[in-house]
C-alpha cells in the first residue's frame, strides 16, 4: 500500500474533525438535511449499528416503511425521530462504523446528530423539561439546600407524586432520580487535611486537583470520598478545584452549544491555572473527563488553555495504572473482592485508554472480573424521560443478563448513573458499587467522614 492509499483511508487511524459550530452554515437546516440524507443512506446500506442504541432501528424502520424503501422516501420532518434517539455515546463511531474519517465518505454519526440537536435547539424546539433536566448547577443549588434536599428526596420516592410528574412533566414514574445530599463532597472535604507534598511520577506531577462534577458533588459524594482515600493512600495529595460549573456535557447532548461555551469560559481558566501550578486533573465521572479530553478540544481547537487542560486530565484508574507502571502503586491489599461484574462506560471507552479499571482491580488477590462492554442506555437524562425510559431499560437488558449469569459478588461501573441503571434492571434489592469504593475496601480503609 502506497502513501496516498494510507492517507485516503487505508490503514490511517480514525480521526475526528473539529466541530465547526461558529460557522453560520453549521445551523443551515437545508444543508443539514442534505447531509443527514447522505449519511442516513450510507447507514441504511450498512446496518452494522442496529444493535447499539435505538437511533438506528428508528432510521431503518422509517426506511422500510417508506414508499421507495430508501432514504429518499423518508420525510425530512421524520429525521428528528432518529436524532432524538441518539445520546452521543459515540459507540457507533468507536466500534462499528467502517466509514469514519479519513474514509472518503467521512461519516461521524454522533457529531452529525449533535449538529441536528444544535439546529433544533436554536429553533426553540427543545422541551422545557429537557432544559430543566440539563441545568444541573441550577437544580443542584436549589435541591442541595438541607431542608429542600430532604423534601426533594422524599418526593422523588413518593409513588403518587411520581405518577403526576410522569403525566405533567415527562419524567417516567419508574425511573430512579438522583438523591441530593446537602452534605456535599465539597463540604466533606472542606475540613479534610491530607498531605500536600508531592513526588513527580513519570509524566504525572504526583498531586491531583479533583473536578468534583455536579453528580459527584451533590448526588454521589461517597464515591468521590472513596477516590480521595485511595489516592491519598498511594501518596497522592488531593484538592478540589476551587470553583467549578458543570462540565457542559448535559448541555452538549441537548444541543445548547452556547451554554457549553459559557461553562468552558468559567472552568478552563481555573483548570489551566492549576495545571500551571503543577496539579494533575481528574474527575470521577467518565463523561466529564471526556468533555475535557475530546469535546471541548474539538469545539475550541485553537484555544491553548483547552489543549493544556486536555493534556493534564486523567481518568482515575488510568492515573492509578500510570502509578503502577512506575512502581508507585500500593499493592498491599487486605481484603479480597471476589467476583466482580464490571460494566465499561461508553464515554470511558471513547477515551481509548484500555481497560484500566480491570487492570487495577485484578491486582487485588482473589478477584475475578467479568467485563461487560455494552451500553447501559442511561445517558444521564435519556433514561428518566417518559418516552425513552422503557427503551433505555431494553438497551440495558443484555448488561443485566450478564451480571445475573456471572453471579457476581459486586457489580460496578465507572459511571455511577450507569451503575444505578443496572441496579434498576436487576430489581433484586442488591446495590451497585463503584471501583473506588471496592478499592477503598480492598485496602482496608475507612470511608471519608
Amino acid at each position: 500500500m502506497n502513501e496516498n492509499e494510507v492517507r485516503e483511508g487505508g490503514l490511517a487511524a480514525p480521526t475526528r474533525h473539529p466541530i465547526d459550530w461558529r460557522n453560520p452554515d453549521y445551523f443551515n437546516e437545508e444543508k443539514l438535511n442534505r447531509e443527514l440524507e447522505r449519511v442516513f443512506d450510507i447507514c441504511h446500506g450498512c446496518r452494522r449499528c442496529v444493535s447499539l442504541c435505538h437511533a438506528f432501528p428508528t432510521l431503518f424502520d422509517l426506511v422500510d416503511a417508506s414508499s421507495t424503501l430508501e432514504v429518499d422516501g423518508v420525510a425530512k420532518t421524520d429525521y428528528y425521530k432518529v436524532v432524538e434517539q441518539c445520546y452521543l455515546c459515540d459507540l457507533c463511531y468507536l466500534t462499528k462504523c467502517p466509514y469514519v474519517p479519513p474514509h472518503e465518505w467521512n461519516v461521524d454519526f454522533p457529531h452529525l446528530m449533535l449538529q441536528a440537536k444544535a439546529v433544533n435547539f436554536r429553533k426553540g424546539a427543545t422541551r422545557f423539561r429537557d432544559r430543566v433536566l440539563t441545568s444541573t448547577d441550577a437544580v443542584g443549588n436549589i435541591a442541595g439546600i438541607p431542608v429542600v434536599a430532604a423534601i426533594v428526596n422524599a418526593t422523588n420516592r413518593n409513588r403518587p407524586f411520581r405518577k403526576v410528574l410522569d403525566k405533567t412533566f415527562g419524567v417516567h414514574a419508574d425511573a430512579t432520580l438522583p438523591e441530593f445530599h446537602s452534605r456535599t463532597l465539597r463540604k466533606r472535604l472542606k475540613a479534610h487535611t491530607g498531605s500536600t507534598k508531592s513526588v513527580k511520577v513519570g509524566d504525572l506531577n504526583g498531586r491531583v486537583a479533583l473536578f468534583a462534577t455536579c453528580y459527584g458533588n451533590r448526588n454521589n459524594p461517597e464515591v468521590g470520598g472513596d477516590l480521595v482515600r485511595v489516592l491519598e493512600h498511594n501518596g497522592i495529595p488531593v484538592r478540589l478545584v476551587d470553583e467549578e460549573r458543570c462540565c457542559g456535557m448535559p448541555k452538549l447532548e441537548l444541543g445548547d452549544l452556547e451554554a457549553v461555551a459559557q461553562a468552558k469560559e468559567f472552568n478552563i481558566p481555573r483548570l489551566a491555572r492549576l495545571v500551571d501550578e503543577g496539579w494533575d486533573l481528574m474527575a470521577q465521572v467518565p463523561s466529564c473527563v471526556l468533555m475535557y479530553k475530546q469535546e471541548l478540544p474539538l469545539m475550541f481547537p485553537d484555544d491553548a488553555d483547552v489543549r493544556k487542560v486536555q493534556a493534564a486530565f486523567r481518568d482515575p484508574c488510568e492515573y492509578l495504572a500510570l502509578l503502577h507502571r512506575e512502581g508507585r502503586l500500593n499493592t498491599s491489599f487486605k481484603n479480597a473482592l471476589g467476583k466482580i461484574a464490571y460494566h465499561v462506560p461508553c464515554h470511558q471507552r471513547v477515551q481509548k485508554i484500555g481497560l484500566k479499571t480491570v487492570e487495577i482491580l485484578k491486582l487485588v488477590p482473589g478477584t475475578e472480573i467479568e467485563v461487560i462492554e455494552r451500553c447501559s442506555g442511561h445517558d444521564g437524562t435519556y433514561a428518566v424521560k417518559s418516552e425513552f425510559h422503557d427503551l433505555a431499560m431494553k438497551i440495558c437488558r443484555p448488561v443485566v443478563a450478564k451480571v445475573k449469569q456471572f453471579q457476581a459478588d459486586h457489580y460496578i461501573s465507572d459511571c455511577p448513573m450507569a451503575a444505578t441503571h443496572i441496579q434498576d434492571g436487576l430489581a433484586d434489592g442488591s446495590r451497585a458499587s463503584s471501583p473506588y469504593s471496592l478499592l477503598r475496601y480492598a485496602y482496608g480503609l475507612a470511608p471519608l467522614e
